[in-house]
């Protein structure tokens, strides 16, 4: 197995595998309906050339029902006491919405100042061109088992969230790199500990057969519209915190945005006050946000002088990583329920929902990833969790309950990542593939010597060091 000086290695890798994310970034591989499936396949054959050329064996097409394939690949162990770690990425990515928006086609890999502009280039290709190299600067031969997964529809969702577990054996591990999502900003080494969950309510309000006269009916006929907007208002109190019982909220010890990061981010308006109180962290991570995302009402270009007979809200719940996605959902769905605005009843009806998930890092999956990204970056790495969702975590956790999740890429928050001009820079890129090759180097020296440890405690300290200083792994 090839001794690998990461930074050395990575930087002599860099213009091959910004090449190789070029090709992939413009391969417009959107599994949405209504997008054309070739452009998918496409991004699939491309990732699977590209990992045999790495030393992937093996190499699998999972296909479940109305899913873009999934690609599977191994590469066994080095020796029996090797750990085994899962590689997660995904290959398919968001519409570009808006073309008017972007400052070059979003589907023309563009260079910018320290990176490439492309839809998809962040999220997720990146992160698997960053597994990509890893494997190229181990010669496909690293000090550790690889399981490679790469899914096609992650962004749309499909069957294969839950798939893992109905599979355990092909996702068996010792502990996974789910590369969807990276640094807070650039330059600053993130871990993310926590995904929120989330879940979907519709309520609706029915009062009048149809439209009546507002001067002649207003005033005692009910407005559903106002009913509803009635409705909506007992969910926040008068500080913008969620008001509904029951939905959990914990105080924030990670790192977090700056309140001016937040803003920039978020495109608040000049004199618009942020809502809620509490930390950034605890509002957005920790606590609960309930967002109405749709409303169905009459539009005010072409509004009428009549009482509203019937209105519509959809309703965005994100909930604590760790409160139990129907009991979440559940205190949302009972609070409107109670409710009688005016007398009205409402029409409460559940809709889809996701569990969060909170990581454990005390294990030594984690101690390795920690050196590995102050290694990287040349600083300790922060704490964060995240208001999205990725469901194939669960999903992954299940299949392999006792391996440590770590969710790490070469993304970052200020990356326009489902939104116009979304970019990478090349520095996240590069730092990403050097603490993946001094992840899986320090993760196979700490899993052999802790197996030491229990056999011969004295003879623990001398292999481990014996591995590091590249004896018996890169």
């Amino acid at each position: 197995m090839p001794t690998v000086k990461p930074e050395e290695t990575v930087d002599d890798l860099m213009d091959a595998l910004r090449a190789d994310l070029e090709r992939l970034a413009a391969i417009p591989s959107i599994a949405f309906p209504g997008f054309p499936a070739e452009p998918v396949r496409e991004a699939h054959d491309l990732l699977v050339e590209l990992l045999r050329g790495a030393g992937v064996t093996g190499i699998e097409r999972l296909e479940l029902p109305d899913t873009a394939p999934v690609i599977y690949g191994e590469i066994p162990p080095p020796s029996p006491d090797a750990p085994t770690v899962l590689l997660y990425g995904h290959y398919d990515v968001q519409p570009p919405g808006d073309e008017s928006l972007w400052k070059s086609p979003p589907f023309e890999p563009t260079p910018i100042e320290g990176g490439l502009r492309a839809r998809g280039i962040a999220d997720d290709k990146s992160n698997v061109i960053a597994h990509l190299g890893m494997l190229r600067a181990y010669e496909g031969r690293p000090p550790v088992g690889i399981k490679v997964v790469i899914e096609g529809q992650e962004e749309y969702g499909s069957a294969f969230d839950d798939y893992p577990p109905t599979d355990p054996e092909r996702f068996a591990c010792d502990a996974m790199v789910v590369a969807d999502l990276g640094n807070l900003r650039p330059g600053t080494p993130t871990l993310t500990t926590a995904l929120r969950g989330a879940s979907e309510v519709v309520v609706e309000v029915r009062t009048l057969e149809e439209p009546r006269h507002s001067g002649e009916f207003g005033g005692a006929a009910p407005d559903a519209l106002v009913v509803l907007l009635k409705a909506l208002a007992t969910l926040h109190d008068v500080h913008g915190d969620v008001a509904v019982e029951g939905l959990r909220r914990e105080d924030w010890s990670g790192t977090s945005y700056t309140e001016e990061e937040f803003r920039e981010l978020a495109g608040v308006r000049d004199g618009v006050p942020l809502v809620g109180s509490g930390s950034l962290g605890e509002r957005l991570w920790s606590g609960p946000a309930i967002t109405v995302i749709g409303l169905d009402a009459p539009g005010v270009e072409h509004a009428a002088s009549a009482v509203v007979p019937y209105a519509r809200a959809k309703l965005n719940l994100r909930f604590h990583p760790r409160q139990d996605p129907k009991e979440a959902q559940a205190r949302l769905v009972d609070h409107l329920r109670s409710l009688k605005p005016f007398g009205v009843p409402l029409a409460v009806t559940p809709g889809d929902t996701g569990p969060g998930y909170e990581a454990a890092t005390g294990g030594p999956a984690y101690r390795a990833a920690r050196a590995a990204l102050k290694e990287a970056w040349g600083e300790e790495a922060s704490y964060v969790a995240t208001g999205g969702s990725i469901p194939l975590v669960n999903g992954l956790a299940k299949a392999a309950p006792g391996a440590e999740v770590l969710l790490f890429g070469a993304q970052d928050s200020m990356c326009n990542l489902h939104a116009p001009n979304e970019r990478v820079l090349f520095s996240e890129l590069r730092n990403t593939v050097v603490a993946m090759c001094a992840f899986v180097r320090e993760y196979a020296a700490d899993f052999k010597a802790t197996d030491l440890k229990a056999a011969d405690p004295k003879a623990a300290d001398i292999k481990a060091a014996d591995i590091k200083a590249g004896g018996g792994a890169a």
